[in-house]
């Protein structure tokens, strides 16, 4: 049976970059052209002498091998060095840390990287003591512009950079509504549809059905399925170095309302979904969840975590708030750059091309929500083929357009600040909409760490 599996984000169960994978990496500084003799070529940026019979080293993490094996296959033409490495996981920064290393050398970039993070257009879009960007500028021919348009709508927001794309998403990860349909008829609740909706069952949960819970707030990425949801303005990157920050607006503050009212009642506990805790206490008791597409396999579908039986789950839109338009947060999601020193660009662009957009590999063998919408489509009717889903899985489809884009992708880690600040302070009882304040200033301060010019 299939299932979907975290891919694109993080995790502690994500593999550990291999010996064999960090020699590899060593052994690339002598991999891509150095930065002399470039000039501007066709395709907006500077580049080296091309080779189309260069050929081309690949950094992938170790749930994307399989990308580069589909490619391969497909590919035997093309010569390809396929490097394993931790994929930025865990906010390593690996990724960055390195192409600052090559960039002081001035040779050794790979010819194309993927990457855990969603983040990483705003470093790589962006000269580096001198050197020019490492990120290729897609838009500007190398990929085709037929290509571009069939991604999911908004889908490439984070790889774009002052209206120039820098990258390909991989995977997408919009929250949507995951429940238990066999529980819901059981308790004769209708699913919801809004948030008030979704707190109003919350309430009757505590009282009615004591245990059992609608959601949950212990994982770092709490804010990007709640607050991102719900159309909070506290990341609103505007620019390569700037940023928009106001937690106080009546869209965060509606947002901490109810899960204060969910987290004091016990329907929304304060516990990691990863977490032995989660799996002993909330197994089979999971009534209600919302969250990233991913959810479905790390959690639900899996006899590590709650290994609900064939039948049960079913996902349902996002859920809006009264009033308001249809939108929703996204946990993750992996991207695909091509670095603009590749000696070979034709061969990096259709490696990256092929692995965002082959039914070879995202229809057949990916194991998260293709970005690519073609892709999206056929995946989604083979995970419904399995017959293990309660209802089909159209809602993931609704969601993947409704991702609100008010919510940037900064180099700073919001996922980092909201552990760092709002995670201890719900252990210890307060007030989310009391610790707004907090998160705001904790959100600024991280962002002129970083440089940006916050308003």
């Amino acid at each position: 049976m299939f299932r979907f599996t975290r891919a694109g984000r993080t995790g502690p169960w994500m593999r550990a970059i291999s010996v064999a994978g960090a020699s590899a990496i060593a052994l690339t500084l002598a991999g891509c052209g150095g930065d002399g003799g470039t000039s501007v070529g066709s395709y907006g940026f500077p580049q080296v002498t091309q080779d189309d019979k260069a050929p081309i080293t690949v950094w992938v993490d170790s749930d994307r091998s399989s990308a580069a094996d589909a490619f391969k296959k497909a590919n035997p033409d093309v010569k390809i060095n396929v490097v394993t490495y931790d994929g930025s996981a865990n906010g390593s920064n690996s990724f960055r840390t390195k192409v600052q290393l090559f960039d002081r050398a001035g040779n050794g970039w790979p010819d194309v990287v993927f990457s855990t993070q969603n983040n990483d257009a705003a470093w790589a879009s962006q000269k580096s003591n001198g050197k020019q960007a490492f990120a290729a500028v897609l838009d500007g021919g190398l990929v085709p512009k037929a290509t571009l348009d069939s991604f999911t709508k908004g889908s490439l927001d984070p790889c774009t950079v002052e209206g120039k794309v820098y990258c390909l998403r991989n995977d997408l990860a919009q929250v949507a509504l995951w429940y238990n349909k066999d529980l819901l008829d059981k308790f004769g609740y209708t699913l919801p549809t809004t948030w008030e909706e979704y707190q109003a069952i919350g309430e009757k949960v505590a009282k009615e059905h004591p245990g059992y819970i609608v959601g949950a707030v212990g994982d770092s990425f709490a804010s990007e399925i709640y607050f991102w949801s719900g159309k909070c303005q506290a990341n609103g990157v505007t620019g390569p170095k700037t940023v928009s920050v106001s937690t106080g607006t009546p869209e965060c503050q509606r947002v901490a309302s109810m899960l204060d009212v969910l987290i004091k009642n016990g329907t929304t506990p304060n516990v990691s979904v990863f977490t032995p805790e989660f799996v002993k206490k909330y197994t089979g008791k999971v009534l209600l969840m919302p969250g990233p597409a991913w959810y479905a396999g790390a959690i639900f579908n899996n006899p590590q975590s709650l290994n609900v039986p064939a039948g049960q789950l079913g996902v349902a839109a996002p859920l809006t708030w009264q009033g308001d338009s249809p939108a929703t947060g996204n946990v993750g999601g992996g991207t695909w750059f091509v670095s603009s020193h590749s000696k070979n660009l034709k061969a990096a662009e259709k490696f990256v091309e092929f692995v965002t957009t082959a039914d070879d590999y995202q229809v057949n063998v990916a194991p998260g929500y293709p970005a690519y919408a073609p892709a999206a489509e056929k995946w989604l009717k083979k995970q419904e083929s399995s017959g293990y889903y309660a209802t089909d899985l159209q809602a993931l489809l609704t969601a993947g357009s409704l991702i609100w884009n008010g919510w940037g992708s900064g180099v700073f880690s919001q996922e980092a600040i909201w552990a760092k600040t709002m995670t201890p302070a719900i252990a210890n009882g307060k007030n989310l909409v009391d610790m707004l304040p907090e998160w705001e200033t904790a959100i600024k301060n991280q962002a002129q760490v970083n440089g940006y010019t916050v308003k």
